[in-house]
């Protein structure tokens, strides 16, 4: 794991959500912590943080069900059952990206504002009016995860824009 990450997931991770705000919870890692989830961790976030958080995990859910069309079951199965626990190779990240080279992972900036306020927009190519890439970083910028700003429509065109570069 590269140094300084924080966030949930796992260490191994090859594809990274980067998030400008955190839960806010007690358990919240800190530094360069980042912690695997376990059954009932998503659960427990939502409960103590409300429906922001479930909107945010919920729309992850659904992106990497989308992306893992092995799994057997719902996206509501994949959420509690494999998401950003140990060997998933996901990571939800409240850290800035480490872009590089010898980085095989994929980055995706949940926000066009907070991927400005990072610096990395400018660094990336419009693919239409929400979705930005940067093909050599792995690098995609795409609407907040928000039931309104990233819609059905809108996460199968990051389920395109992702399998392009995988």
């Amino acid at each position: 794991m590269p140094p300084n990450h924080s966030g949930y997931g796992d260490p191994a991770f090859e594809f990274a959500v980067y998030i400008g705000n955190t839960p806010g919870v007690y358990e919240h890692p800190r530094h360069s912590d980042l912690q695997p989830m376990k059954p009932g961790d998503i659960a427990s976030i939502v409960q103590q943080t409300g429906n922001h958080w479930r909107k945010i995990f919920n729309l992850y859910a659904k992106l990497m069900h989308q992306l893992e069309p092995g799994f057997e079951g719902e996206w509501q199965q994949y959420r509690e059952g494999r998401l950003l626990q140990r060997g998933s190779k996901q990571a939800l990240l409240f850290s800035q990206p480490l872009l590089g080279k010898s980085s095989k992972a994929i980055h995706l900036i949940t926000g066009k504002s907070y991927a400005e306020h990072l610096g990395l927009l400018a660094r990336c190519d419009a693919v239409n009016e929400h979705f930005y890439l940067n093909r050599t970083a792995k690098l995609i910028v795409s609407p907040y995860f928000d039931y309104r700003q990233l819609s059905n429509r809108k996460l199968e065109t990051l389920v395109e824009i992702i399998r392009s570069i995988r």
